[in-house]
């Protein structure tokens, strides 16, 4: 019997360099995202859904019936997210919501749908998307960083209660990769400074960001090793250890790059 996995946000960016690699390894995947996801998967040959993470209802009728036809739920890909930049005092509540709805409510309705599962079955692994925005401060793009470092706790909480069932989680934290998330910073909002700027910074970078199928050979070894972290690429890991060694001198950097450069998005 084949193994089963099932991502959400997998018809661009990371999500989509997980599933090809995946689908190479033979296992039985299907993409899910808000759009794009039929075409995805046809290019990949695997299955898809058009799946909004904001419905519960929605998330949970996937996961089953990924289930109920396979017999498994080996692994649950929690990745789908958007960006939100803008200084603080220009976001409206609805760059919050838009934040929170997808990149944590989105997390949470995979995790309460796919743990469930798990435990009765007695494996799988959750694997979560946060950011290093979720390791580090990161200005600018208050609500991104937010709900970045709530899927962080999130999972670690999650992992130390799992581990006891037989499910693994673990949280993937990209920093720099080349994915089309900055092209569409702030998607259906009123538009910010910084997300303009976040646009114009992630064109001029291409080429130099990166890789995505690189990050997407990070994740699959570190689901492999059951990491709880798996942080890439190693600029990401450096800025994170130096987070963890001195909160203080991180969040005096990160303060710096924004009275030397409050235009240039830091991402």
């Amino acid at each position: 019997m084949s193994r089963t996995a099932v991502i959400t946000g997998g018809a661009s960016g990371i999500g989509r360099a997980v599933a090809r690699a995946l689908v190479a390894r033979g296992l039985h995947v299907t993409i899910a995202d808000i759009r794009h996801a039929e075409k995805a998967a046809g290019d990949l040959g695997c299955a898809h859904a058009t799946l909004d993470v904001t419905d519960a209802s929605a998330v949970r009728d996937l996961l089953g019936a990924v289930r109920d036809e396979h017999g498994r739920l080996d692994y649950v890909f929690n990745n789908a997210g958007i960006a939100i930049g803008g200084y603080a005092d220009e976001l409206t509540l609805d760059h919050w919501n838009a934040a929170i709805d997808v990149n944590l409510r989105g997390v949470v309705h995979g995790v309460h749908a796919a743990y469930p599962i798990m435990v009765r079955q007695g494996f799988g692994h959750i694997v979560n998307t946060a950011s290093l925005a979720g390791l580090t401060p990161a200005p600018m793009m208050a609500p991104y960083t937010a709900t970045k470092h709530a899927v962080v706790g999130l999972s670690l909480a999650l992992r130390a209660e799992a581990a006891a069932k037989g499910v693994r989680v673990s949280v993937v934290c990209p920093g720099f990769v080349d994915t089309p998330l900055l092209d569409h910073a702030n998607p259906g909002l009123p538009p910010t400074e910084v997300g303009d700027q976040a646009r114009r910074a992630a064109v001029r970078a291409q080429g130099r960001l990166y890789p995505v199928d690189a990050m997407a050979r990070d994740i699959l070894r570190g689901v492999a090793r059951d990491q709880a972290f798996i942080v890439a690429p190693a600029s990401a890991r450096f800025a994170w250890r130096l987070a963890r060694l001195s909160p203080v001198l991180a969040s005096r950097v990160a303060g710096l790059a924004v009275r030397r450069a409050p235009w240039r998005a830091p991402w």
